[in-house]
């Protein structure tokens, strides 16, 4: 968690410093969520993800030194550079892609878990998306086919309360994203997303379900992003007392605080983890910062027609 705080804190600084080419949306403050779905996953399942995209990739175990070049435009990127801060994919780690649409990750998720039970694999799928997602027709689309065929998908929604700057509350009356599990016969489980071990629980019993044939979960983790939507937003819309009380709750911190109450960890030893982390976030950068840009004449290639 504390490698993607530092990572998205950077790319804050590079995007300042007039360095990254488009826009970026940050993951800060929404950790607990990748690690804890993605520390249940083996290095063959797979994941989608959204816009807001970095920590997911982090999270399952793609380079931070080609997540940075793509960031930056550069041709050591996982995309050579062309694809950028919401276009991230490494198939290798089972990543098959970041995308800019809205809600566009949940049939992708859905096609992978009929691919895998066609193949009579017993991978699982794991599909990031955010409140404002659950409101489109791939949504319900993609959970009622991988209800239906029982596919192993667990639709992790990101509840961070605001789809851009429309807060969730004002397009829907039910309180839980999640409660809308029982229109497609799956089990709904909402849970506070702020909590590492909470969320890694429930994944995990999701994950289960899924390898074992059972079927699709609905996992909605309640969050809340530390930025605006982008880092062209302020985010006035927001009240103080509540962006307040969310830093209160900061995933990393409450971590943290836990690990040290129970001895699990020393004082020392997060300084340690501290430090490491800090400096392969500047190696990431030196990285990409030294790497090429694609040339004019690769702008053509890779490309389908």
């Amino acid at each position: 968690m504390f490698q993607i705080r530092c990572f998205e804190e950077k790319v804050f600084e590079l995007y300042a410093r007039n360095l990254v080419p488009g826009t970026i949306h940050l993951y800060a403050g929404e950790e607990a969520v990748a690690v804890g779905v993605c520390s249940n996953l083996r290095k063959d399942d797979y994941i989608t993800s959204t816009h807001r995209g970095h920590g997911h990739c982090i999270a399952k175990g793609a380079q931070l030194k080609r997540i940075m070049a793509e960031i930056l435009g550069k041709k050591t990127g996982y995309c050579k550079g062309k694809g950028g801060s919401m276009h991230i994919a490494d198939f290798n780690v089972g990543m098959l892609g970041a995308t800019a649409v809205v809600g566009a990750g949940l049939p992708i998720a859905m096609g992978a878990g009929l691919s895998v039970k066609l193949r009579g694999l017993d991978n699982v799928v794991a599909c990031f998306f955010g409140d404002g997602a659950s409101n489109q027709g791939t949504f319900h689309e993609a959970i009622n086919m991988a209800a239906v065929w029982k596919l192993p998908v667990i639709f992790v929604c990101e509840n961070n309360v605001y789809a851009m700057g429309t807060r969730q509350s004002t397009v829907m009356l039910k309180e839980n994203i999640a409660d809308r599990a029982v229109a497609y016969g799956i089990p709904g489980v909402a849970v506070d997303g702020n909590d590492v071990l909470a969320v890694y629980e429930v994944a995990q019993k999701a994950v289960g379900r899924a390898r074992t044939g059972e079927g699709p979960t609905l996992v909605e983790c309640k969050t809340y992003r530390h930025k605006g939507h982008s880092r062209i937003d302020p985010a006035k819309y927001r009240p103080k007392e509540e962006v307040a009380e969310w830093l209160r709750k900061d995933p990393i911190k409450r971590f943290k605080e836990t690990l040290l109450q129970t001895k699990i960890l020393l004082e020392a030893e997060t300084q340690k983890i501290e430090k490491e982390v800090l400096t392969e976030i500047e190696e990431a950068v030196e990285f990409a910062m030294e790497s090429p840009y694609p040339s004019p004449e690769e702008a053509l290639e890779d490309v389908y027609a």
